[in-house]
């Protein structure tokens, strides 16, 4: 039977009233404290103030907020890679994670309803071959990302004609020289990202444009359904507050929130 989300969300309605305060926290965070994970790099996500260490983003706010909601401690680290994040959250480690929903990431792990579109662009040299987006399937031309990204996932499904270059090493110094030895036309990641390439490299610009937005979710255990059922419910509620717009609107990332469904 399918259910839609305004339907879900009345049936985890329902189990919440139905349940006590203190089951609802063993559910979401069964040792008292909720420990979350993100994905370092993915500025979308949450970043660290490299001067002060305090933790900045959507993601931060988020977990942050779901702990008050909940009356409990938080916890909130970050993972070097996909796969860590995955992991930690499929193993036990950590409670939750935050995570884009791509389809290859299905099963080890739970993913709750989408709650904001993350834009993805190119960067691309000033003089170079590529003018917009719009031109980027054409013979010869080469555009790179992280082999794991996002945004590497979808250009390696959908370019016909260019080529797709999976990198493993994304810093700007890394793709400055890709693009200084010709071996890329074009780096592909979220806007954010992009712009902070775009200040640190000479003589490269961002397309205007999303080539798409990433559905960025949280992830938990797959055997954790009830803890599944509180976070779809939290990130309900906080698109209807006015939370989840307003910790968008702090973080200049150009995301867009996910209109309920």
């Amino acid at each position: 039977m399918h259910l839609s989300r305004r339907a879900i969300f009345g049936l985890s309605a329902s189990w919440l009233l139905a349940t006590p305060a203190r089951a609802q926290g063993t559910a979401l965070a069964p040792l008292g404290v909720l420990r979350a994970v993100y994905l370092a790099g993915n500025p979308v996500q949450a970043a660290r103030d490299p001067s002060t260490g305090a933790v900045r983003g959507i993601a931060y706010d988020l977990a942050r907020e779901l702990a008050h909601r909940a009356g409990i401690e938080l916890t909130f680290e970050s993972r070097s890679g996909i796969a860590p994040v995955i992991d930690a959250v499929r193993s036990g480690v950590a409670d939750i994670g935050f995570l884009a929903n791509d389809p290859s990431r299905r099963g080890p792990v739970l993913f709750s309803q989408t709650y904001l579109h993350n834009p993805q662009s190119l960067v691309v040299p000033t003089a170079g071959r590529l003018h917009s987006l719009a031109e980027r399937d054409r013979t010869g031309l080469r555009i790179g990302a992280g082999r794991t990204d996002s945004i590497g996932l979808h250009l390696d499904r959908t370019l016909t004609a260019a080529t797709f270059v999976p990198l493993d090493d994304v810093s700007p110094a890394a793709i400055a020289r890709h693009f200084a030895d010709g071996t890329l036309d074009a780096f592909g990641a979220n806007r954010l990202r992009l712009r902070q390439i775009a200040s640190l490299i000479a003589g490269v610009r961002v397309l205007p444009g999303s080539i798409f937005g990433v559905p960025q979710a949280i992830i938990v255990p797959p055997d954790a359904t009830a803890r599944l059922i509180l976070v779809d419910s939290f990130l309900t509620a906080v698109r209807r507050d006015g939370f989840l717009q307003a910790a968008i609107d702090r973080s200049d990332t150009e995301a867009e929130i996910e209109p309920e469904r």
